[in-house]
């Protein structure tokens, strides 16, 4: 039984070929996604993951992410989060995920 501070992830898919996980990071909404949530080192709600975009389209993108296996969405106090599943990608896919995310902070200054 889990108590109400429990995290709930949904079932994570496995990390997606090279060609999907690429894909899911190409869009610069979803890359946005990914480098906060890098930058973040922890889950964060939804909300924090987007700014301007409607929540219809922020959960298209979400899924497409969680589709390639580079996020897990975790319920948390039931509020809904998102996490980087940077352990998998790293064994799936050795050093993209800290290239790609520092590619995108040098590219908005951070």
């Amino acid at each position: 039984m889990t108590s109400a501070n429990d995290a709930l992830s949904t079932a994570s898919a496995p990390v997606a070929e090279l060609p999907a996980v690429l894909g899911a990071l190409h869009d610069p909404v979803r890359l946005e996604m990914v480098r906060r949530l890098s930058n973040a080192g922890a889950p964060v709600r939804c909300s924090a993951l987007y700014d301007v975009i409607n929540k219809s389209t922020a959960t298209h993108h979400f899924k497409i992410l969680r589709e390639a296996g580079v996020i897990e969405r975790l319920t948390i106090d039931g509020q809904t989060y998102q996490r980087l599943r940077v352990d998998a990608l790293e064994r799936a896919v050795p050093g993209l995920l800290p290239a790609v995310v520092g590619a995108a902070n040098e590219a908005v200054g951070e």
